[in-house]
């Protein structure tokens, strides 16, 4: 890659390109998506009068090859606030040039202004590519299984 891809806020017109990616992330994780009406529904969440989520895209040469998004989350048994990181994607031809550390630093930044010090997120156990790159960063993990209940 031979200029540095851009990390910066999502806007709105990114929208139609973020449901393509979350497409793609969906079938990477081997999971079902329904892109039906998920750019009303980021819209509301990203740009809404009180936005719930926030996102970051990795731009190079006008296309968007990433994005990570996060929430600000409560932990009754720290008593304090931390960053629940949703999504880190990147697309197959963009992984391994150093773009999702750097989206992650952005994030570390980001949770600083909102006095957070943890960051916390998940992945299938599957994606070995991804744990390597977690413990490199020096996260940690801890087991669990995570449930969905349908209502």
């Amino acid at each position: 890659m031979h200029n540095k891809p851009i990390i910066r806020f999502a806007r709105e017109s990114d929208l139609p390109e973020l449901v393509r990616l979350c497409q793609l992330h969906a079938q990477f994780e081997k999971s079902e998506y329904e892109p039906g009406g998920k750019e009303e529904l980021l819209n509301n969440h990203l740009f809404g009068e009180r936005p719930s989520l926030y996102c970051l895209v990795a731009e190079h040469n006008q296309k968007l090859m990433g994005y990570t998004s996060y929430m600000k989350q409560f932990s009754t048994w720290d008593a304090n606030c931390y960053i629940y990181m949703d999504c880190l994607f990147l697309t197959e031809e963009s992984r391994g040039f150093g773009i999702g550390e750097r989206l992650i630093d952005q994030i570390k930044e980001e949770a600083k202004k909102m006095d957070c010090s943890l960051i916390q997120w998940q992945t299938p156990k599957f994606n070995r590519r991804a744990m390597k790159f977690y413990d490199r960063i020096g996260a940690s993990s801890k087991t669990k299984e995570r449930y969905f209940l349908t209502l």
